[in-house]
C-alpha cells in the first residue's frame, strides 16, 4: 500500500490586499450576483471570467423549476467565454454569493461540476487560471482550478 498526501494552496486575503485587477473582476462578480434567477433557493451567485485579451465575461446561477435544468454561475460565465472569445484564454474566475439581503461572510466553493469545467477550461489553454472565491470577511484565492480538484480527468485520461 501506498499512501498520498494531497494538498493545495490558498491564500485568503481581505479587500484592501487585493490588486486592482483582482478587484475589478470580483466586483463584476458581486454585481452578478443581482441578475441570477434563484426563486427557489434565494442564493444568488455571480461570476466574472477575465480573459486575457481585458474583456470579462458575466455569469449568474440560472435556477429551473425542473430540476437540474439550472445552471450555476461559474459555467454560465465559462462557456459564455468559450462561445465568444473562443481564441482567449480565461486568467481569473471570481466567484460571489448573495443571500438574505448581503454577502456571504465565508466564500462560497464551487460544486464538483463546475469545478471540472474550471479545470477543462484551464486545460483547454494550457495555463494556469486564477480563482477568487470573494467572502465579506477574506477573499480565499487559488493560483490555478486545479487547486480545487487535484486528481484531475482531462481529454488525455480518455484515450486510455
Amino acid at each position: 500500500m501506498k499512501e498520498y498526501n494531497l494538498t493545495a494552496k490558498m491564500r485568503a486575503y481581505s479587500w484592501d490586499e487585493l490588486t486592482d485587477e483582482q478587484r475589478k473582476v470580483v466586483a463584476v462578480a458581486k454585481e452578478q450576483t443581482q441578475h441570477s434567477y434563484c426563486p427557489y433557493s434565494g442564493f444568488h451567485v455571480g461570476a466574472g471570467a477575465l480573459l486575457a485579451n481585458g474583456e470579462i465575461i458575466r455569469g449568474a446561477n440560472q435556477e429551473n423549476a425542473a430540476y437540474p435544468s439550472g445552471l450555476c454561475a461559474e459555467r454560465t460565465a465559462l462557456f459564455a467565454a468559450g462561445a465568444q472569445y473562443p481564441e482567449q484564454p480565461v486568467t481569473k474566475l471570481a466567484i460571489a454569493c448573495f443571500t438574505d439581503g448581503h454577502f456571504t461572510k465565508e466564500p462560497g466553493a464551487p460544486c464538483g461540476a463546475c469545478r471540472q469545467v474550471m479545470l477543462e477550461t484551464e486545460h483547454r489553454y494550457g495555463g494556469k487560471m486564477e480563482v477568487l472565491l470573494y467572502g465579506e470577511d477574506a477573499t480565499y484565492v487559488f493560483d490555478s482550478a486545479a487547486d480545487l480538484l487535484p486528481l484531475i480527468f482531462v481529454s488525455e485520461n480518455l484515450k486510455g
